[in-house]
């Protein structure tokens, strides 16, 4: 995949993914937004290319080629390059539960442009998935959820877990697992340019 800093981009696509920005998240911490990205020339690229044995790069960025601003819909698209390193846990993650992991429609990478990103949070860097369906398990209840999030955060301390009710007055009919604000520099590339 070809690497492009997102400070050579064009105007409206550095507005919409503002490559570089600080951005505060919960009024007391800080992190800068992703400046490197994979540029993706088609839909059919996308789905084309295996980040892992079992997992495509168009799983971890349909939504926001679906439903982010208009200009996001069309191809070249832009992915932080922390999206391989996403799919890599998520891989480990399949491995261990030893079933097809199905990432949620809406559960992969958000730009900043995009409607549900909200406040900032890991499915902007390409850092987070939100997983419905483990092999035949559906995690719809506490039970599935809890069952998987054990397993997920056993990859690592890096790994976190959104614990089952964590937005009180919401259905739970995912499990949310991230990596945090993950920032990835390719190798040949300087963040001093």
């Amino acid at each position: 995949m070809k690497v492009v800093d997102g400070l050579t981009l064009p105007a409206e696509h550095r507005a919409l993914l503002r490559p570089g920005e600080v951005l505060e998240c919960d009024g007391h911490e800080a992190h800068r937004l992703p400046r490197f990205f994979y540029e993706i020339d088609s839909w059919a690229h996308a789905k084309e290319t295996q980040l892992t044995p079992h997992f495509t790069l168009s799983e971890l960025i349909t939504v926001d080629c679906r439903e982010a601003d208009l200009l996001l819909h069309s191809f070249p698209h832009y992915v932080p390059c922390a999206v391989i390193v996403l799919a890599r846990y998520l891989e480990d993650f399949r491995q261990r539960v030893d079933a097809p992991v199905c990432i949620a429609v809406n559960g992969g990478y958000r730009s900043p442009a995009h409607r549900l990103a909200g406040r900032p949070n890991p499915h902007i860097w390409a850092a987070a998935a939100n997983i419905y369906r483990v092999g035949d398990t559906w995690l719809d209840s506490q039970k599935s959820i809890e069952r998987y999030a054990r397993i997920a955060e056993s990859l690592g301390p890096e790994v976190f877990v959104r614990p089952f009710g964590f937005n009180p007055g919401e259905t739970d009919d995912h499990l949310h697992v991230d990596l945090g604000y993950l920032l990835s520099t390719p190798r040949g590339y300087s963040e001093l340019q």
